[in-house]
């Protein structure tokens, strides 16, 4: 072998084991963001809801209760008290036209 050579072939393989070692770590930590962006927006997206359901909800379900005519004991089950069927829209129409 020439021995001109030698030391350009030990660099370019010094050179080649770098740009490998680099690709690879490259690559992983890839992964890593990708993992980490799924449970961001898992926690962005369920967080919300999970702090809804325990506390929000029960808060809103005592506010409710103390409009009249909402809630279990009254008239309409919607929202702020107003009618969810035809059937109670229709009540509250003739309840409310002149005659």
């Amino acid at each position: 072998m020439n021995e001109d050579l030698k030391p350009l072939l030990e660099e370019n393989l010094r050179l080649a084991r770098d740009t490998n070692r680099m690709l690879r770590a490259m690559r992983r930590d890839a992964w890593f963001s990708f993992f980490g962006k799924i449970l961001l927006w898992a926690a962005v997206i369920v967080v919300p809801f999970y702090f809804y359901a325990i506390y929000l909800a029960p808060l809103m379900e005592s506010v409710s209760s103390l409009i009249p005519g909402s809630g279990t004991q009254g008239g309409g089950g919607g929202l702020f008290g107003l009618p969810t069927s035809p059937s109670e829209l229709q009540k509250l129409i003739e309840q409310y036209k002149v005659e």
